[in-house]
């Protein structure tokens, strides 16, 4: 039976070219948000790690900002994406790093900015990895957090976890805004600022950069036919199958 690791590297080790050129990836007002933020809060001599950085699009826009931009990832095929795609844009300080958030191989403090994107509702153990982000910042450090979120209406919320995993074997969890609030506070942070944008996925698109499975597209397909007309309202379902969801971003400070 695969490990829940093994299904990851499973789904993203031949994807990493397909989430380099994601536009949903690619762009966002949370990454015009994101750097406005470090460009305010974080300093120009600082370090940064980018958890779960995938094809780099986070780490991209870090590193005209911050001195040192470390990319995390499990996946090799999304690290070696992000060392050329950097070097392609001339991007001379970003370095990359095999390993997964829930056991960070750094030092305690050894960055001013811990980010993720896109990436957290990957996570089996989101308590543990939080707390792992909390370490290895500096006093007073920053926590950047963007992903899609969760519904609080239960049976939106159910039918929304249900595409996602039919979608991505290795989906674990979209949490809530109230989740992620009381995570980050069980963590060491101090939320400062939250914000949240509403995400169109074009279903062809959606599907593609996963290269889901005909079999288990028409199960998605056939989720969204019988939904109830709340879910299909909640979830803006279009008749091709694009629906509508939510990105927030947190933005947060480790409590000295």
């Amino acid at each position: 039976m695969t490990s829940h690791d093994q299904a990851v590297l499973d789904s993203f080790e031949s994807r990493a070219q397909a989430y380099l050129e994601s536009p949903v990836h690619a762009a966002g007002p949370d990454l015009e948000l994101a750097r406005a933020l470090v460009g305010g809060y974080v300093p120009p001599d600082g370090a940064a790690l980018d958890a779960g950085c995938g094809a780099g699009h986070l780490s991209f826009l870090l590193a005209p900002l911050v001195a040192r931009v470390v990319a995390l990832d499990p996946a090799p095929a999304m690290l070696e994406t992000v060392r050329a795609a950097a070097a392609a844009r001339g991007l001379a300080g970003i370095e990359t790093r095999a390993g997964g958030a829930e056991a960070l191989p750094f030092p305690d403090a050894s960055f001013d900015l811990a980010a993720t994107r896109y990436s957290a509702h990957h996570w089996t153990r989101l308590d543990k990895a939080l707390r792992e982000l909390r370490r290895v910042l500096r006093p007073g450090g920053n926590l950047l957090v963007i992903d899609v979120e969760g519904d609080g209406n239960a049976l939106l919320d159910t039918h929304l976890q249900t595409l996602e995993l039919l979608r991505d074997r290795s989906h674990v969890r979209d949490r809530s805004a109230r989740e992620w609030r009381a995570l980050l506070a069980d963590a060491g942070f101090r939320l400062s600022q939250e914000e949240h944008w509403p995400l169109r996925l074009e279903f062809a698109s959606w599907v593609a950069r996963m290269a889901t499975p005909a079999d288990r597209v028409a199960q998605i397909r056939a989720l969204q036919a019988e939904a109830p007309q709340e879910v299909r309202q909640g979830l803006g379902l279009e008749p091709d199958g694009s629906f509508t969801v939510w990105t927030a971003l947190f933005w947060a400070r480790a409590r000295t």
